[in-house]
């Protein structure tokens, strides 16, 4: 349970439905620059992390225990939005650019990174992969490291 509480992505392997996003964000180029918890909960603010971290736990425990997720699992919108401040955290400097060049860059109706298209809606592939279920990663199953 306490591993629930670190940044070690082998805690987010705890739950099966997970291993195909270790498998495939072990393979990225991400891996050594962005751990699970960098993309995924909101950075600097400790309460909203752990806040984000609790309701995505139960979240996860209710889908996991009732066995409502899909082979395919999808990213919640609060969870999506999250993902996207921190791409746009991680590489501001390519964020202006797009920003100061929506108009040839970008084709959403407000031309805002923030509220218009995500990232990685050109970016699908960074930094899980083409393909990304429980049975597109079949070597992935049993992915089970031990935390240090």
């Amino acid at each position: 349970m306490l591993s629930y509480l670190s940044s070690d992505p082998k805690a987010c392997i705890n739950c099966h439905t997970m291993n195909s996003a270790y498998a495939t964000w072990q393979r990225s180029s991400h891996r050594n620059v962005a751990k699970c918890v960098d993309c995924h909960l909101p950075v600097g603010d400790v309460v909203a992390k752990y806040k984000s971290k609790a309701i995505d736990g139960w979240n996860h425990s209710v889908a996991f225990t009732l066995n409502t997720y899909e082979n395919n699992i999808q990213i919640s919108d609060d969870g999506a939005s999250r993902v996207q401040a921190n791409c746009i955290r991680c590489h501001t400097s390519e964020s202006a650019t797009l920003k100061l060049n929506a108009d040839k860059y970008h084709s959403g109706k407000d031309g805002s990174l923030e509220t218009g298209r995500k990232c990685w809606e050109c970016h699908k592939y960074v930094p899980h992969g083409k393909v990304r279920s429980l049975i597109s990663t079949p070597y992935n199953l049993g992915v089970k490291e031990k935390m240090k």
